[in-house]
């Protein structure tokens, strides 16, 4: 069937959009040949009728994905023209040049049912008001769809296999390097680099705290070396809290291989509109974890020893375990609980001689109201404390004097 029929003088009355799409800035720069095979349509448009003042090109979109991941303000152009019905023609280079999402699709081609606009692409003209024309873009936008979850699952299996092998070549932290062979990683050559992150190790196990680390680092002067990629240049900076964590948390210091840490999910914000986040994985998630891979700066249990460590030293929860010690002279701070529901004891000072004390809120107080479910002073507590401590110390005492004695 000749698709000229199709095209009738109310078509050529309004415009024909030519709309064009690759998937990647790569894409734009390498693949020349398919960007100018899109531009190329408009001559299409043009022996099909279309005069040049009436045929609209739209590329915004080039270096952007179809598969509806990320915004495209061209295809939402595109979709409010024809709407509107000033939109005879829509001509793409194929199916997943429009969309690679069935949403997008076929919201477009219902659109353009309503409003008596045609589709065209390489194979040529449907009109989407017509059960034939729309069955067959139907199948099309399926068939792309399809394609993409084809092909993103062929590359997936690739890079999850070489992953289990401890062969993928991702981002190193600061101060390791990929060797020559399959797999190899090797500590920086620049013993600068190898000495600040031993260093921070080295503190963590004196202070066992990372914010203590953190300001050792800032009151010693000391600067830490950042690299934003691999090919990048090391800056040295001044030390953050967070790029000590980052140290002391990251398991490839430990020697040990990691993939898949992080997941990426798909949420609807506050506008309906689709976006990405990473969230992070707990350890019995992760694809991939291969203990003693190449050296590290610890050993595989030293570093969990260090995760059990900042994790003892958060501020806890209620009816969990005691955090770091923090300000103030109260003696059990962050140890002691309550007996009533178990929930760990705040910690309050008051008087000229700021003494302290030791309250339980409970479920109780809302917006500084109702009443605490423990309220006690501390001085007398902290003094039975350390008493008990002492005489819990004195038979060592009069062992080790004994054996002193014995010696002599």
């Amino acid at each position: 069937m000749n698709e000229r029929v199709k095209i009738t003088p109310r078509h050529l009355s309004r415009q024909a959009v030519v709309y064009l799409r690759q998937s990647s800035a790569a894409q734009v720069e390498h693949n020349r040949e398919s960007t100018n095979r899109q531009y190329a349509l408009v001559g299409k448009a043009r022996d099909l009728g279309w005069p040049d003042d009436r045929i609209i090109v739209i590329d915004e979109d080039l270096g952007l994905s179809g598969s509806g991941s990320v915004a495209r303000s061209g295809f939402a152009r595109l979709t409010a023209e024809v709407a509107l019905a000033r939109v005879g023609l829509v001509l793409g280079l194929e199916v997943s040049r429009l969309a690679r999402n069935n949403a997008e699709w076929y919201r477009l081609i219902d659109l353009a049912g309503f409003t008596d606009t045609l589709i065209g692409d390489a194979d040529g003209i449907y009109h989407p008001a017509v059960f034939n024309d729309r069955l067959l873009l139907g199948l099309k936008g399926t068939m792309s769809e399809a394609e993409l979850h084809v092909l993103r699952a062929r590359l997936n299996g690739g890079i999850r296999n070489k992953a289990a092998r401890g062969e993928l070549r991702r981002g190193l932290p600061v101060g390791f390097v990929w060797g020559d062979a399959d797999g190899e990683v090797r500590f920086h050559p620049d013993e600068a680099v190898v000495t600040v992150i031993r260093n921070v190790f080295a503190r963590f196990a004196a202070m066992g705290s990372a914010r203590r680390v953190w300001l050792w680092f800032r009151s010693e002067g000391l600067t830490f070396p950042l690299q934003l990629h691999a090919r990048a240049e090391i800056r040295w900076v001044v030390a953050s809290y967070t790029a000590i964590h980052q140290v002391l948390t990251n398991p490839v210091y430990a020697g040990a291989y990691v993939y898949g840490k992080t997941r990426q999910e798909t949420i609807l914000d506050g506008t309906g509109a689709r976006k990405k986040r990473i969230r992070f994985l707990p350890r019995s998630q992760w694809q991939v974890l291969i203990p003693e891979h190449h050296p590290g700066f610890i050993d595989w249990q030293t570093y969990e020893a260090n995760q059990q460590r900042l994790a003892a030293n958060t501020r806890p929860q209620p009816h969990k375990g005691a955090g770091a010690v923090r300000e103030g002279g109260a003696l059990l701070q962050g140890l002691a609980s309550c007996g009533h529901c178990g929930r760990r004891l705040h910690t309050h000072y008051g008087g000229r001689n700021a003494s302290p004390g030791y309250h339980c809120a409970g479920k109780v107080l809302v917006e500084n109201r109702g009443v605490c479910c423990l309220n006690i002073g501390g001085v007398q507590i902290d003094d039975a404390i350390t008493q008990a401590f002492i005489a819990a110390l004195e038979p060592r005492q009069t062992d080790r004097d004994s054996h002193r004695c014995g010696t002599a």
